[in-house]
């Protein structure tokens, strides 16, 4: 008998945890169809002349030497009036030289660029943005990583979805510059092709819930303070902001064609730190905001309640295909025999986690989107980024449930810088070097650089910007 009610119990698990796998990969065909047979909603995009308002742009940075002075130098460049314009570094004590090089910038540009430099209080870009946002009264706060490099029209791109009143948050698109080095940055190249090009559009065209991705985006000071401002006890500020925005009732949106570029990782061991630190970040807010979101339906639109769900859940599903696992086998072995046919339901959900066809099609129609379809080559290879994830993520999930899912122990764990000053063929010369009262190598606004009518970046990719 106890037996007997040990199994029903571990087969309605099952059929859970499998049904959540379902939904998840269905999800992956809806977002791609949508891309494919849809026309993307850009409601923003032909905005260029305005009444622009009122702008500060931070920079959260530690040790960040390498990067930072091409930061500054990509700013100096936007097309935004330079009078509604503030540029805010931000320092949290850097042991290198970013300070030196920041103020170096200050002091030629006193107006247009004021450093703030942290000394003490919480570390890490959350408690950064906490501490120093409110000292600033701009209309719109835009964030950016240290190691970005925005173009020309990339603010007002950003900034003109704010003229709708409903939007408290903006997210433009991420696009890995350093993607020749090693397999590891051309498959994260294709994997931020899906996400982006697929996933966010996706999300937007079907008045879903774009995720704000806490850098090349950007927050309503309005918004920002109706919600509570940052919280310096989380590790996401931008799924946490993410999910409040949504519950008190802020749009977020997506701008697909305000593309700016990164430096993902080179090497696996810091791919590995940086999906920790995203898992565990993304979890608590799952911890946090589950619930509470669920308890709007009926409140908040549908689709956009359901998808804020799911997005919350992501991270959850390598741990939970290692629970339906578990459930498989220890129903097999007590001779139960629907455990042999979700054994195989099962091996097709690993399949689906490792590369299935739903990613690959996904994956496959971004590039396609972005009309650069010779990347299609490297979708193979993409099995093996989805491996170390979700080993990782698998990792990550379950250490942090066995310790506290609310752990909010804050700490710069950032992704390893390689750029040196060397691209574009300069020497290892410093990036804040001073010649006769100007900078001989202070940053070079690879952004800038022009092709054929197009950026170096984007003449390399073949971004078409679909």
């Amino acid at each position: 008998m106890g037996v007997n009610i040990m199994q029903t119990v571990l087969i309605n698990l099952l059929y859970s945890v499998v049904s959540i796998i379902a939904l998840y990969t269905i999800r992956h065909y809806i977002f791609t169809l949508n891309r494919l047979f849809s026309r993307p909603r850009q409601p923003y995009v032909d905005i260029g002349t305005a009444d622009w308002p009122t702008v500060t742009i931070f920079v959260p940075a530690h040790n960040e030497e390498l990067v930072i002075g091409d930061m500054m130098e990509n700013l100096l460049k936007v097309d935004y009036p330079h009078d509604r314009l503030i540029i805010v570094p931000i320092n949290d004590r850097s042991k290198d030289r970013t300070k030196d090089i920041l103020d170096k910038y200050a002091k030629e540009f006193p107006v247009l660029i004021k450093p703030y430099h942290r000394v003490s209080g919480k570390c890490g870009k959350s408690s950064a943005l906490k501490e120093v946002e409110p000292l600033y009264k701009s209309e719109i706060h835009l964030v950016f990583d240290a190691d970005y490099l925005p173009g020309k029209g990339l603010i007002k791109q950003l900034v003109a979805p704010f003229f709708d009143p409903e939007v408290g948050a903006v997210m433009g698109r991420v696009v890995p510059y350093n993607i020749k080095p090693s397999l590891l940055t051309r498959i994260l190249d294709l994997e931020r092709s899906g996400g982006y090009q697929v996933d966010q559009q996706a999300r937007m065209n079907l008045h879903m819930v774009p995720q704000f991705g806490g850098t090349v985006g950007g927050v309503r000071t309005s918004a920002l303070k109706s919600i509570g401002g940052w919280r310096s006890d989380t590790l996401a500020e931008d799924t946490d902001v993410t999910m409040r925005m949504t519950l008190e009732g802020w749009k977020v949106a997506y701008q697909n064609r305000s593309e700016c570029y990164e430096e993902v990782p080179e090497n696996w061991f810091a791919r590995i730190r940086q999906i920790t630190r995203w898992a565990k970040g993304h979890n608590q807010s799952c911890a946090r905001y589950f619930f509470p979101l669920l308890r709007q339906l009926g409140k908040l639109p549908t689709l956009a309640v359901l998808d804020g769900l799911m997005l919350l859940g992501v991270f959850l599903m390598p741990p939970l295909l290692l629970v339906g696992w578990t459930l498989s086998l220890t129903l097999f072995y007590m001779g139960n025999q629907i455990g042999n046919l979700f054994m195989l339901i099962l091996v097709i959900s690993t399949y689906n986690t490792l590369g299935n066809f739903a990613t690959f099609f996904e994956v496959a129609s971004a590039t396609r989107l972005d009309g650069s379809g010779k990347r299609i080559l490297l979708l193979p290879f993409l099995s093996l980024g989805f491996l170390v994830s979700f080993v990782t993520v698998s990792w990550a999930t379950i250490s942090q449930i066995l310790s506290s899912p609310f752990n909010n122990h804050r700490k710069w764990d950032k992704t390893d810088r390689h750029r040196n000053g060397d691209v574009g063929g300069n020497d290892s010369s410093s990036d804040c070097d001073y010649e006769n009262g100007h900078y001989s190598n202070r940053g070079h606004g690879y952004a800038y650089l022009i092709a054929g009518g197009c950026t170096i970046v984007e003449h390399i990719f073949g971004r078409s910007g679909v």
